[in-house]
């Protein structure tokens, strides 16, 4: 399957050594809009000149692909996305699904009038912790669960578009452990109040801190407490996670995951009791395919065979509700609730 890969540099360099690892996916050519870029890494990844364009209509017209590989900055991929679609080639774009949620919404309205497939790079997703999570809640071995917490607190300075966004660490951060909320709960919210704000120090020009409170629609209630200016002390970029259930209390601490079981126990009295059993390691599961490399794969696997995909656009609009609703609340100091 060939592809054409809409930006090359920053996160387009991640999505250069996963295709030059498949054996499934090969370049049909490049789109690059800053020419020093475009130099640098024709050089370094061995790409052709000639195969790199200034615009998506320039490489449609000159290069006879099969889908698109979008790496473009939020506010791009709505127009992007569009274009690839009417030309009738499947889409894997990188997160957000589009910068605003009207556009998001757009997207999925062409994907639903064209039947092509459009794809959502959440890649966070497919890593050993977050399948690991999925499958322990999964087993029903901990109860019904009650509550989740959920903490993230790191600093990076990437520079670019990101330190330009009104809320950097929602929408650009954020997004990838609001959507695995989704996938640890299979549920969606249903209420959101939030709060952000920006610290001194802090780099971005957007709030980069930010605390929410979400009710899901299967009852779970979630708190989240961020910052993307943190000074020190960092968590791991999965997030530190607590899930408080019926039977047991799961943590994810520095990407390792233990669980505490509730033993029920009858004292002297025949009354019953709550003890705390010892404290037990969770091995992480291994995975054929991670991260792009997994989500690459199962873009391969929808294009030429047919098979769905689970961060399909239909499916992914609900994690950009999420986001968009957690930035509403920032904004209006009002509870927001999802339909």
């Amino acid at each position: 399957m060939k592809v054409i890969q809409l930006g090359i540099g920053g996160m387009g360099e991640t999505w250069l050594k996963a295709v030059q690892r498949s054996a499934e996916v090969a370049y049909a050519g490049f789109v690059e809009i800053n020419d020093d870029i475009a130099r640098e890494q024709a050089a370094a990844f061995n790409l052709d000149p000639a195969t790199i364009f200034k615009s998506l209509p320039e490489a449609l017209d000159k290069l006879n692909a099969d889908a698109v590989i979008d790496v473009t900055p939020p506010q791009f991929h709505k127009a992007n996305s569009l274009l690839a679609l009417e030309a009738g080639l499947p889409v894997l774009s990188e997160k957000p699904l589009a910068g605003t949620a009207k556009d998001a919404q757009a997207i999925v309205a062409k994907v639903q009038e064209t039947g092509i497939i459009h794809m959502v790079a959440q890649n966070y997703r497919y890593r050993p912790l977050t399948q690991t999570v999925k499958s322990v809640l999964e087993t029903g071995a901990l109860g019904a669960v009650g509550a989740v917490q959920a903490q993230f607190y790191k600093g990076p300075r990437f520079g670019g578009f990101r330190e330009e966004m009104p809320h950097p660490l929602i929408i650009d951060m954020a997004i990838h452990h609001f959507d695995m909320m989704r996938l640890f709960l299979g549920s969606d919210p249903s209420e959101i109040s939030a709060r952000s704000w920006n610290p001194p120090w802090s780099w971005f020009k957007g709030d980069a801190s930010a605390t929410a409170a979400m009710r899901f629609e299967n009852g779970v209630f979630a708190s989240y407490s961020a910052s993307w200016c943190s000074q020190a002390l960092p968590t791991g970029w999965n997030a530190d996670w607590r899930f408080d259930c019926e039977k047991a209390v799961m943590l994810v601490e520095d990407d390792v995951v233990t669980v505490q079981d509730l033993l029920r126990v009858t004292d002297r009295r025949g009354a019953l009791a709550n003890v705390h059993g010892k404290r037990r390691l969770v091995p992480l599961l291994e995975m054929e395919r991670e991260g792009q490399d997994y989500l690459l794969h199962e873009f391969y696997e929808a294009v030429t065979k047919g098979k769905p995909v689970a961060t399909s656009a239909q499916d992914n609009i609900r994690t950009v509700e999420f986001v968009f609703g957690v930035v509403q609340a920032c904004d209006s100091g009002e509870t927001v609730k999802l339909s």
